[in-house]
Formats: C-alpha cells, structure tokens, sequence
C-alpha cells in the first residue's frame, strides 16, 4: 500500500520504512514553536520533567505575537518569563519587539522551516508551513514543552483527502477563497484529524502567500494538517529564506489511499465570505449582493492569515487615490517586520493611511480579540482573519465576516461587503 505525501514525511521522521493510517508513531522534530501566550504553560509543564534543559537551542522558535507589544501587567509578565527562559537557555531564535512578526509569517520569511521538516506548535495555525511541503500541526502546551526537552513528538498517522485543482485563477480570487470555499463544501469537521493535500496542475496558479493562507486555515476544517507539493515556486521561496538549509522533497505514491478525492476549477472560484459565526458559514459576492447590503464598522487586513506583502499590495492596490467610508475603521497589520518595511518602501503604508487607515506594528492584535481593534457591542467587521466564533473579535454579539485582502479593502470603501466589481 502506497503512502501519502504526509505519511511519508512521518514514517522518514519516525525511522520506519512505511507507516499507515491510524498507527501511532514517534517521530523526531525539525522545530518546535511557541508565543507568549503558550509558551508559559509549557514552561511552567518543565518543571515536571526529569531533564529541565533543550533538546536543541536552534531548533526551538520562541515568537512574541499575541499580546506583543504588551497591552497590560499580565502580558508583559508573560513575555518577560519567556524572555527569562530564553536566556536561560540561549535560545537562538526568540522573537521580540522590533524584531518580531505574526508567528506563522515570520517562521517562513525567516528560513526556519523547509520542505520535509517536521513542525510541532503550540498555536492551532501551525499548520501554515504545509505550504513549504512540511509537516505542522498545533499542539497543546504540555506537548510542545516535551518537544522542547526530547527533540520527538507523537502522532496517530492521519488519513487523507486529495484536492485536485484544476484551471487559472479567476480575477480577484485567492488562497483566502479557495479555501473558504473548501470549508465551505466539506465543514468545520470535514477533515477532522485528517491531511489536506492539495495537488494538479492548478497549484502552480497560486502563489507562496496563496499557499500559506490556504495551509494556514486548513485547522478550520479540522485537518490535521495542510500540505502542498514542492514545486518550483517553493523552491525559489526557499533558496531566497532559507539558502543553504538543506530539504527533502516527498511526493504521495501513485497508490496512496485517501478518504476522498475533490476536485476544484479555480476558474469557478468567485469572491467568497464566511458569515458570522462559523468558517464554514459561507456565501459568495453575488449571493451577498442577491440578498441585500450588509454596512460594516470596521475592517482588518493583517493576521497569520493574510498579513504578507501580496495581501498588503493587493489592498493597497485597490485603496490607491480612493477613501474609506465614513464612520468606518480600517485596521492594517503587516506580518512582520519586513513586511511593514517593504511596505513602507513601496508606498503602501502611505496609500492606507492617506484613505483614511492605521498600520499597525505586527501582531496577532484583534484576530483572537486581544487588542488593537476590538469590537463593540452589535458591530460587524470584515476581516482577513482566520476565525469568526461568537465573541472572537469582542463583544459577545459582535459578527465577523471573514474574507479576502481584496474583498477587505472594497468593503472598507464602499462601507459595506463588497468585492473590487463593485468599484
């Protein structure tokens, strides 16, 4: 029986010639992620273990994002533990304040994670690095603390689903509709602990920003992990972030089992949203239209999601020489630093503050309602986020419409859902 392309990846991790659905493994870890929310749990877990020390101080990514720079006390004693425990413990890629960017953007831009490492994470996003041919998934705080003193994690080998994709994109369509689209289709549940992997000629139609956004939300529909082939736009993503790192390319055997198999014409995708209060809630620009206008408050553009520079150029590009609608709050928030500096290089941040915008330093902010843009009661926000459960953003009877970088940057001109069409 042949083997998925995740499947191989573990079975190589784990030492063992071939591994299946269902088994339980060992395997070894390339990298182990935490931020300033998980990590104090997983440190306070330490002092359980016999050996208090890192398996590795360079394969250990402390990312100071959630609460970063620190909103209140209980924040800054937060990062301040982590920092302690850093030099403590010489880790070599810790992440603060002017150096630090939304976890899952800044791990990739920094070279950290290649194709055919293994990724464990305390933050449900960890699934990002897919995009690049890992394995990643999130874990839990006690898990990752483990990962930190022993270097290895356990997993049950998960199943699969195949999404074929197939034809060019259609204009202002992305990764952020692909994928809600999927989610759409198939539910929060649809691939519960199961690997989403995505293959056919249309992956070469998206770009390594549609890939992360794509890999990033594959946690909504439950998977255990998202992952794309290693073609030559990761490699060139690679040789740019990381030259030198060594990686492994894995591909899915010709007989490799999957649970199913969807296919999707990128072609038909259009502009799609994910309605309060669900990812899977979801409707497109014309069924929105068809149904009647919904006026917004405020709108995000940022997150681990979509806060890379092709998302800031695609907003910028549709903000360009126009202004944001009365009454209306828009929040931009670069991923990391060097996608605020690019900014900033290009011209963007001017366009988004000259239409009426903030930029924002990079952090996690309003995505899990932490700071920089929280919600009131009754108000609706369009965001490029990742979530939208009751309450996520702020007041409990807030609603959060999640939707593309450029359904975004329309509906903060127009000041209410709309996509670039209606322009």
């Amino acid at each position: 029986m042949g083997m998925t392309m995740t499947q191989k990846i573990l079975a190589a991790h784990a030492g063992l010639s071939s591994v299946k659905a269902g088994d339980l493994i060992e395997a070894d870890l390339d990298l182990v992620l935490g931020n300033d929310v998980t990590t104090p749990v997983a440190i306070n877990e330490l002092s359980k273990f016999k050996k208090k020390t890192v398996f590795d101080n360079t394969k250990i990514a402390l990312v100071m994002d959630h609460f970063t720079p620190n909103k209140d006390i209980k924040s800054a004693e937060h990062v301040k533990q982590v920092r302690d425990f850093s030099k403590a413990n010489n880790i070599v890629n810790y992440f603060d304040v002017g150096h630090m960017g939304i976890e899952h953007a800044l791990l990739p831009e920094k070279g950290l994670i290649v194709a055919g490492n293994t990724c464990i994470g305390a933050d449900s996003h960890t699934c990002t690095y897919g995009a690049l041919g890992a394995f990643s998934t999130g874990v839990g705080s006690t898990d990752m603390a483990a990962g930190m003193v022993t270097g290895k994690a356990w997993f049950k080998v998960p199943s699969a689903i195949k999404f074929v994709l197939r034809g060019k994109k259609a204009p202002w369509t992305g990764g952020k509709d692909l994928i809600l689209h999927i989610i759409g289709k198939i539910g929060v549940d649809g691939a519960r602990y199961k690997s989403m992997e995505f293959v056919g000629e249309g992956v070469a139609e998206l770009s390594m920003d549609d890939r992360f956004t794509v890999a990033n939300m594959a946690i909504e529909a439950g998977a255990k992990n998202g992952i794309f082939p290693v073609d030559e736009k990761t490699v060139e993503y690679m040789k740019e972030h990381a030259p030198g790192k060594e990686y492994s390319v894995y591909e899915a055997d010709e007989d490799a089992e999957y649970d199913e198999v969807i296919e999707i014409d990128l072609a038909e995708l259009r502009p799609t949203v994910a309605f309060p209060h669900l990812p899977e809630n979801t409707k497109t620009i014309d069924e929105i239209h068809a149904e009647g206008d919904i006026m917004i408050d405020q709108v995000v553009i940022g997150s681990c999601t979509n806060g890379r520079i092709e998302d800031m150029r695609i907003a910028a590009g549709i903000m360009k020489g126009r202004k944001i609608a009365d009454w209306l709050r828009v929040i931009i928030i670069p991923g990391t630093q060097q996608v605020y500096l690019q900014m900033i290089r290009e011209g963007l941040a001017e366009i988004f503050v000259e239409a009426g915008a903030i930029v924002s330093t990079p952090t996690c902010g309003p995505c899990l309602g932490g700071h920089m843009g929280i919600l009131a009661h009754g108000e609706k926000a369009v965001s490029t986020t990742n979530r939208n459960f009751v309450g996520r953003m702020g007041a409990i009877d807030s609603e959060i419409y999640l939707a593309s970088p450029a359904v975004a940057a329309a509906s903060a001109i127009l000041g209410k859902i709309a996509s670039p069409e209606d322009l």
